[in-house]
């Protein structure tokens, strides 16, 4: 088993380390799963409290959709960007500038209220309306963590990065509830406590700068090792065209969405959509810890596909659901199951690319995702004004089942490394 990179940076906490932290990873790597963590935290309550804060400013149920989908976007480029320049400067430069980036992200929505200024901020900041990571720090933490685990080691790091952005994200969506409360107990008025939370959002972006200020610069040989696409450039495309797919559809039903969907068509209040969230985070993060045996089992493309089909059939069962228990439980159970491909689908992509391609593989599969992803939600928006609600659901479901489909026809002869 070859040493990971980072090895010399001691791990803090001990026995804690020693669980996060999977046999062959570096001690480095907690660094990141601290990031992660915040910023799955962060997105947690954004998802939930994006769009009672917009509707609180006063803007429409299209206007949350078109500022959603803006955020993809600029997420899009902002990953393109990074493919481009990432053998250029170097990782934990980049790192840095991004976690600046999230605490300006937080600032401007917090003193903003115009929706043209809001959009600028939305394009060029960090802010994530779904349930994923769709950021730039995605393929900067993914390349760091593939270099900094050993191949048999390589899937449970994604999993416990994937299971620790999950666990945050749903403690994250139960602070949703803050702002109502807040509003009854203290002098403040409900808009001043959801612009609040953009401040916490804020100063999350600077405890996450201190903590990439911690990671140990790669050598001067490993920056240079970096390359662009070559001759993983065939599988790359491939993949990115079929993630793209499933990418659009999940921004039919970006959290941020769903909760707004949740809130009109059953009254939900903040604090029980935050609640639902917060279950649906942990049910979540609990599938992807499993997604690192069962893969060991039965492959890492079969555990993509096979528990993603249920998922969406839960998930278009729940469009014609009359009543709020039935549609909660089966929205919980599509939780439980849609997020296994998350680790599976990252290390799958870090093992049919050679090493010196990773950086540049990560970013050319998230970037197709994100441009994806950013057209559902303002087409779902405006769904949502006309006729019958639960369509996006439906045909996110169906067009994940084509995706894993898909998916299992084209890449079921790739023998993945490690």
């Amino acid at each position: 088993m070859r040493t990971p990179k980072g090895a010399s940076l001691p791990a803090p906490g001990g026995r804690l380390s020693r669980l996060l932290l999977p046999e062959g990873a570096a001690p480095s790597v907690w660094l990141l799963l601290a990031s992660r963590g915040l910023r799955g935290f962060c997105d947690g309550f954004i998802a939930v409290l994006l769009p009672a804060y917009l509707l609180a400013l006063g803007f429409g149920q299209l206007d949350v959709g078109l500022i959603s989908s803006t955020t993809l976007i600029g997420s899009a480029l902002a990953t393109i960007a990074v493919g481009l320049l990432g053998g250029r400067y170097p990782p934990r430069r980049m790192l840095l500038v991004a976690a600046a980036l999230m605490a300006a992200t937080g600032a401007g929505f917090a003193g903003l209220t115009s929706l043209w200024p809001l959009l600028i901020v939305a394009f060029v900041g960090t802010l994530n309306p779904s349930s994923g990571d769709v950021s730039l720090f995605l393929p900067l933490e993914q390349a760091r963590l593939a270099e900094s685990a050993a191949p048999d080691a390589r899937t449970a790091v994604f999993a416990r990065y994937s299971l620790v952005g999950a666990l945050c994200a749903a403690l994250g969506a139960l602070a949703a509830a803050l702002p109502d409360w807040l509003a009854v107990h203290t002098g403040l008025t409900r808009l001043a406590a959801l612009r609040a939370m953009f401040v916490v959002y804020a100063l999350t972006g600077g405890a996450i700068w201190l903590l990439y200020r911690r990671l140990p610069a790669p050598s001067a040989s490993s920056h240079a090792a970096s390359a662009p696409l070559g001759p993983s450039r065939r599988i790359v495309i491939r993949l990115a065209l079929l993630f793209s797919v499933d990418a659009f559809a999940g921004g039919l039903v970006v959290n941020s969405l769903l909760s707004l969907w949740l809130m009109q068509r059953f009254g939900l209040s903040l604090g029980a959509a935050g609640g639902f969230f917060f279950w649906a985070g942990l049910l979540s993060a609990g599938s992807q810890l499993a997604a690192a045996p069962l893969s060991r089992k039965i492959g890492l493309l079969n555990t993509m596909v096979f528990t993603h089909i249920p998922a969406s059939l839960c998930l278009i069962a729940a469009a014609f659901t009359p009543s709020l228990p039935l549609t909660l439980a089966l929205l919980l159970v599509r939780s439980a199951l849609s997020q296994m491909d998350v680790p599976t689908r990252t290390a799958y992509v870090m093992a049919v690319v050679t090493p010196p391609e990773r950086p540049a593989a990560a970013s050319f599969t998230a970037v197709p995702r994100s441009l994806a992803a950013a057209l559902g939600p303002t087409l779902a928006g405006a769904l949502l004004t006309l006729g019958w609600a639960g369509v996006p659901l439906v045909v996110c479901g169906v067009l994940k089942i084509g995706y894993d489909l898909s998916l299992l026809a084209a890449c079921r002869r790739i023998k993945p490394d490690g």
